[in-house]
């Protein structure tokens, strides 16, 4: 069975459904959610894109990433997939939205209103084969070089994702935040 997206206006309120492939397409504003987790000492686990996958195969990314299902919560599908991807079950807590537009080459377009979430988890996760070809655990800092150095090794989303999420962890951090 295909899968579809959850097409949303510039406010995340939905306007319909659109088989996914097809919102890559169009470059359709749909849902999307990109899960970060760190363990206790502050790295962030990413994981490699399977060469496989129908973009952005072989790049490295955030820890997980997806997209509701209709009738899916956001935060229901977060956990869904952190767990599919990656054989890893945490508390996830949501922290930001931001929306943003790339292109993910073979004429596919990512855009995206999407949920940023934080989660612990400390251990090796299990991830399935057929999803991520390889993960690591990286400090920010080696994470920050790495991305000056060499942008293109990363997704397109994983960027702007990153940043949203720094933002958001430094307002919090200087009493602006919730």
């Amino acid at each position: 069975m295909e899968e579809h997206v959850v097409l949303v206006d510039e406010t995340d309120r939905p306007v319909g459904t659109e088989r996914k492939l097809a919102a890559h397409v169009s470059g359709a504003l749909h849902r999307a959610f990109s899960v970060f987790v760190f363990d206790g000492a502050g790295s962030l686990l990413l994981q490699r894109r399977a060469r496989t996958k129908y973009h952005s195969g072989g790049f490295w990314a955030n820890t997980c990433c997806g997209h509701p299902r209709p009738g899916e919560s956001v935060h229901e599908a977060a956990t869904r997939r952190l767990r599919e991807e990656m054989g890893v079950g945490c508390e996830l807590r949501s922290l930001t939205t931001f929306r943003y537009r790339a292109d993910v080459g073979n004429g596919l377009v990512e855009h995206e209103y999407d949920h940023i979430f934080v989660g612990r988890f400390d251990g090796a996760p299990s991830p399935d084969p057929d999803e991520v070809e390889d993960w690591r655990w990286v400090t920010m800092g080696e994470l920050t070089g790495e991305i000056a150095r060499d942008a293109d090794r990363f997704a397109a989303w994983f960027p702007p994702a990153l940043g949203e999420l720094r933002a958001h962890l430094a307002d919090r951090a200087a009493g602006n935040g919730q």
